[in-house]
């Protein structure tokens, strides 16, 4: 089976570019940063404090996560509810890097990812890919910009949506994120050395599509 790992900073169009490669070279996409988002949005659901690691172990056994296509887009469900929009939101995306530092969090969901690259050619995308979860995947991307560039993105999508929002706001969430993910005790966010650095920050989303399908094809 062939494997390969996407990790990078939020922001960096991980999902996006990952989920168009897969499509196009017919491999199976597993969205693992939707897997973390299922649980950070429940444990804000049932009022618990995303960092409090004992409380949200304790809810484990209630989440049942599944990702399923759908006219072929892939969606998630969080105990049989549709929540693929839901988990998009900035509070949760927050409570998201809290939760996976969280040990029994990582454990929940690692062995359901690395059976998927048992039975399937995959793409899959997150902050500890090769690092954690895929060790020896076939090909390593690390996927980066400059924080400016990913906050302007973000900002310009939040902008399409009609979230009323300012840049400075994007930008500080964005150096917040990078920084707890990056200081994490457990599996923090680095580039696995035998990692392919890709900077995005002066390309737009064909250029970058473009660049990591040239990459992947000139490794499998």
């Amino acid at each position: 089976m062939i494997s390969v790992a996407i990790d990078g900073p939020s922001g960096a169009g991980k999902s996006t570019l990952a989920k168009r490669l897969a499509k196009e070279l017919g491999y199976l996409y597993v969205d693992t940063g939707a897997m973390y988002r299922a649980i950070g949005l429940f444990a804000l659901r049932q009022g618990v404090d995303p960092k409090d690691e004992a409380a949200v172990t304790a809810l484990l056994p209630q989440i049942q996560i599944e990702l399923r296509y759908v006219d072929g887009a892939q969606r998630v469900l969080l105990c049989g509810e549709d929540v693929s929009e839901a988990i998009r939101a900035e509070n949760v995306g927050m409570a998201t890097s809290a939760v996976s530092a969280h040990p029994p969090v990582r454990a929940f969901l690692l062995e359901l990812q690395r059976g998927m690259a048992r039975t399937h050619d995959i793409l899959m995308d997150g902050r500890d890919i090769g690092t954690v979860i895929l060790p020896g995947a076939t090909v390593k991307i690390f996927l980066t910009a400059s924080a400016e560039a990913r906050a302007d993105r973000r900002f310009k999508e939040l902008q399409d949506k009609g979230v009323d929002t300012d840049y400075e706001t994007v930008l500080e969430d964005i150096r917040r994120r990078d920084y707890q993910d990056s200081h994490r005790a457990t599996a923090p966010l680095r580039q696995a050395e035998d990692a392919v650095l890709v900077d995005t920050s002066e390309m737009d989303l064909e250029e970058s599509f473009q660049a990591l399908k040239s990459l992947i094809l000139s490794r499998v």
